[in-house]
């Protein structure tokens, strides 16, 4: 279990990579971007990503820019500002100052099966048509009861073409490549007093060809029902829930975040708290399979994590323990036909009630033959957080293996579940590399080694562009922040290219927010050169605890 030391040359992270604090210096020096961007590279990286341009709230760990999403034809960025349930409407005609220049707003919108939108409803997520026709998946108020997609114009003045409601919480939403269809992952979270937990499903709505909302009687529901009783995949977690419910196992498994093929036949939707990837047929609007995605062995060298908050050091390490890999954001593209899925793999814990799913070394029995023994201390595995559901004996006495939460990576699959890359524990030495005196800080404060007991940088969005015959996964860091850029082109032999990161560790973001930079990269949304205002490639990020939306210039090199 000593330290990984190996060599940086694997998956591209190359000794000799440089380290170039303040390397994006020369970008505008608007309020949110800040002065010396934080940047890392491979020695033979060939992109860089300069932040050009940022448009800022005020708001601060509010959600006020969540998720966003880009429509060529009005140059328009349209970001979820979640909480108060609209979507700001900025003017990126300009990359270098976007604009607001309308919302979009769902409170008191009239649905076609009579529902209204009230106020308290909350948006959390966007898409956006090449015609220009936008989705906003809306949850209710209580959030267990269904939801609502909302269909506006994106050239036009902020009123609502209509509403159809959809499951309950619907958290993400998106459109196949051919346009004619919307799913929503409805994540059907139970309330606060884990009494009412509605089922997690999948809606499939089919569009109509024009700029209009479409009428009720075309959205469809994928239920799990067909999964309930013995017929779950072995390694799907499902566990706790409400007792005498109906549907136990549907009500327990909850949809995050969908990606679509390129026929525009199939969707893959993720199971976060599951450990899992659903398959969605949507011609049918059924669900064909669901994919246990299983841990990763924190053993291996090149698996290493910082696992302890109290060492006061950077001590990526090996360690005899599991991560379950718990994805929330996923994309998807196309190699030879094939089509690859791609995942961040933030974890993430069941917490209703008094059901509190997380706990402790100290809480857990080990097996006399379970390696972790002994290594209960504060500096080692004595902070991290583990799941009592997973581990345990045959009889039930003693837990053979420990599984904490995330992976602290970025994985790429195969179709029916198969792992082909994974970026190990690159997040952690490149982050370490960058920026040591900050590293695993949280997305509110600055303490150094902070996250490192809880997910670590914790990987969040992930987007994925194509750039001069190259294909490339851009993945955000919802705590320390940045974006680590991949080349994937050929999946298994995936590597790394950059990092940056437009914050400054120097400036405490509750007294002086609009010089802190960006805080919580939540949502991310690739823009190719043929449909850039600047003719270049962008990136855009949606960062929630800043409440900033930034676009990244990307140039080739």
């Amino acid at each position: 279990m000593s330290p990984v030391t190996r060599p940086l040359a694997r998956r591209g992270l190359a000794v000799g990579a440089v380290v170039a604090i303040g390397a994006a210096a020369a970008a505008p020096a608007f309020a949110t971007i800040v002065d010396a961007p934080i940047t890392y590279s491979a020695s033979d990286a060939a992109l860089t990503l300069t932040p050009i341009g940022s448009h800022e709230t005020g708001v601060f760990d509010e959600s006020a820019a969540e998720i966003v999403q880009f429509h060529a034809d009005t140059q328009r960025l349209f970001t979820v500002d979640a909480l108060v349930g609209q979507v700001r409407v900025l003017d990126a005609s300009d990359p270098t100052d976007p604009t607001e220049v309308s919302d979009l707003v769902t409170a008191g919108v009239v649905a076609a099966d009579k529902s209204v939108i009230p106020a308290g409803a909350v948006a959390n997520s966007v898409a956006v048509r090449e015609d220009g026709l936008v989705l906003v998946a809306v949850e209710n108020a209580p959030k267990t009861d269904k939801g609502w997609l909302v269909f506006f114009d994106a050239a036009g003045d902020g009123t609502a073409l209509g509403a159809v409601r959809v499951g309950a919480q619907p958290d993400m939403v998106t459109i196949t490549p051919d346009g004619t269809t919307a799913v929503t992952a409805d994540e059907g979270e139970p309330n606060d007093d884990y009494d009412v937990d509605p089922e997690g499903t999948v809606s499939v709505v089919s569009l109509p060809g024009t700029v209009s909302a479409p009428k009720q009687s075309k959205v469809r529901t994928a239920t799990f029902h067909s999964y309930e009783g013995s017929r779950l995949p072995d390694g799907v977690r499902v566990f706790a829930g409400i007792d005498g419910a109906n549907h136990p196992v549907s009500r327990n498994l909850e949809p995050e975040y969908v990606t679509i093929d390129e026929s525009s036949m199939t969707a893959y939707v993720t199971l976060q708290e599951n450990n899992a990837i659903a398959v969605v047929d949507l011609h049918t609007a059924r669900v064909t399979d669901i994919l246990p995605l299983g841990a990763k062995d924190f053993s291996i060298e090149g698996n290493g994590i910082d696992a302890s908050n109290k060492d006061d050091a950077i001590t990526i390490q090996t360690w005899p323990i599991y991560g379950l890999y718990m994805p929330d954001s996923i994309a998807s593209y196309s190699v030879d036909g094939e089509t690859y899925l791609v995942t961040a793999n933030e974890g993430d814990a069941r917490e209703w009630g008094d059901y509190e799913e997380p706990v402790g070394y100290d809480d857990l029995v080990l097996c006399d033959d379970n390696p972790a023994i002994g290594l209960g201390s504060s500096k080692k595995l004595g902070k991290l957080d583990f799941t009592p559901e997973s581990g345990l004996s045959a009889d039930g006495s003693c837990y053979e293996a420990l599984y904490a939460f995330g992976a602290r990576s970025f994985s790429i699959w195969t179709t029916d579940g198969t792992q082909v890359f994974d970026s190990g524990d690159d997040f952690e030495q490149v982050t370490a590399l960058a920026e040591a005196d900050h590293f695993n800080a949280s997305n509110t404060n600055n303490e150094f080694d902070n996250r490192s007991d809880n997910k670590g940088p914790e990987p969040e969005g992930v987007t994925i562009g194509a750039i001069d015959g190259r294909t490339y996964a851009f993945v955000g860091l919802e705590r320390v922040g940045g974006v680590m850029v991949y080349d994937v082109t050929e999946p298994t032999a995936s590597t790394f290219v950059t990092y940056v990161n437009n914050r400054d560790f120097g400036i405490d973001p509750e007294e002086d927010l609009a010089s802190a930079g960006d805080l919580g990269p939540e949502g991310l949304a690739f823009i190719a050169a043929e449909d850039s205002p600047s003719g270049t490639p962008l990136l855009a990020v949606a960062n929630e605890v800043s409440g900033t939306t930034t676009l990244f210039e990307i140039t080739t090199h």
